[in-house]
């Protein structure tokens, strides 16, 4: 694997609490990314002082808002035949790109693959009305942005992120993957540190709940459909 393939596309708004080892974590890679795109949703702290001051990084503004739309500005601007998404407040293993790129080389059919990950509560910080404790005990298969390395190609097959939907957006994602029989493997190692503090976007109950009925919705329209 002496090739870099692989896009890095980090979403951060107002994200310099974490966003530096967040980047560290990329950059310590095993297997060098071609590029790390950092997609500012237009912070008005020291997000971009942060990110600029890392050589091998681009920093972009984002040109709308939201999540989804900084995903899909990112995977637009990534040049590489694999995009990997890191969100500024988790870290990745050292052993993250080697060990999925690896896989997705000698399994060429595999469009996407996803990995375990294991939750962990800032110091400091109470756990979040939206999060349940038991994630916490333990690693989890995480079907989740973070974990993913995706073919570029897989988007023009599933599409891209649904910017109306403002959390959520991988849970929809994933399952238009997954009814669109596209062919995925989960990596049973955990590659991805996920952490749990008091500013998580996407543990706004209320939304949240709002957005997985949406997607949930539409997935089984979607099997009614093809029935």
């Amino acid at each position: 694997m002496s090739d870099p393939l692989v896009s890095v596309v980090v979403a951060v708004r107002n994200g310099e609490r974490y966003l530096r080892a967040a980047l560290e974590s990329v950059l310590a890679q095993e297997y060098e990314p071609l590029e790390v795109i950092v997609v500012d949703g237009h912070s008005d702290d020291a997000t971009a002082a942060i990110a600029t001051a890392f050589a091998d990084v681009r920093w972009v503004l984002q040109q709308g808002t939201g999540i989804a739309g900084a995903y899909n500005q990112g995977i637009a601007t990534a040049a590489g035949a694999l995009v990997a998404f890191l969100s500024h407040d988790d870290v990745w293993a050292p052993d993250k790109l080697p060990v999925q790129v690896g896989y997705m080389l000698a399994h060429p059919t595999v469009q996407y693959t996803t990995a375990r990950v294991r939750f962990f509560l800032e110091p400091g910080c109470a756990i979040p009305p939206g999060f349940r404790p038991e994630l916490l005990r333990g690693d989890h298969v995480g079907n989740i942005m973070e974990t993913l390395v995706a073919r570029r190609s897989v988007f023009d097959v599933v599409g891209t992120f649904d910017p109306k939907l403002r959390t959520a957006e991988d849970v929809d994602w994933f399952a238009r993957a997954k009814d669109a029989g596209v062919p995925t493997a989960v990596i049973p190692r955990v590659l991805l540190q996920k952490r749990v503090h008091d500013g998580n976007a996407s543990l706004n109950a209320p939304q949240n709940d709002a957005d997985l009925m949406s997607a949930l919705r539409r997935s089984i329209g979607r099997k009614r459909e093809r029935s």
